[in-house]
């Protein structure tokens, strides 16, 4: 199963690309979209470089499925609008490709990750590393949305497991494919 993990952000949007078979990972690709080239004020043009930027890593990598982290509120409720608005345009951006997509909070893909949900960035970016055997550290936000792709890995082998040995369905909730809700 190949994953793209998404960790969006208006200005700089993390993707990490791994193929999972079984419990083995494989580091395929990672970076950045970013806009801070762009003219701040032009909200819908660095939303559209957003939408465009994701699509273009779908066709290029053509994942299976798509992880991306769920937008958690802060102090200033305006960088959290600007957030969700960009979390917003990937999350367009891979529906239109016809992608099923899987969120996850912070505190869950650095649990999965590095085994404690309060864990800093450099604790993530050194466990990303290990876990997919990496040379050097990938950059923050690439390793964010590697970390992403490596949490869906492990969360859909288990569940998987669970499925085959009680017979329940996964669980599909909030899972939106081919526009409707399954």
């Amino acid at each position: 199963m190949r994953i793209l993990g998404i960790d969006p952000g208006l200005q700089t949007t993390g993707f990490g690309v791994i193929d999972a078979e079984g419990a083995s990972l494989a580091y395929v690709a990672s970076g950045t979209v970013r806009t801070t080239h762009m003219d701040r004020a032009n909200l819908p043009l660095r939303l559209k470089v957003l939408f465009d930027g994701i699509c273009e890593l779908v066709t290029l990598y053509k994942p299976d499925v798509a992880a991306i982290e769920i937008v958690f509120v802060n102090a200033n409720p305006q960088a959290t609008l600007l957030l969700g608005q960009a979390r917003g345009a990937c999350l367009t951006a891979l529906v239109s490709r016809d992608l099923a997509v899987a969120e996850y909070s912070p505190l869950q893909m650095k649990k999965a990750v590095a085994g404690y949900g309060k864990a800093g960035k450099p604790e993530v970016q050194e466990m990303v590393r290990r876990l997919l055997r990496l040379p050097g550290l990938p950059g923050k936000d690439a390793s964010d949305a590697l970390g992403l792709a490596i949490t869906h890995a492990h969360a859909a082998g288990l569940s998987a497991a669970l499925s085959r040995h009680t017979g329940l369905r996964p669980d599909t909730t909030a899972t939106y494919t081919r526009g409707r809700f399954k």
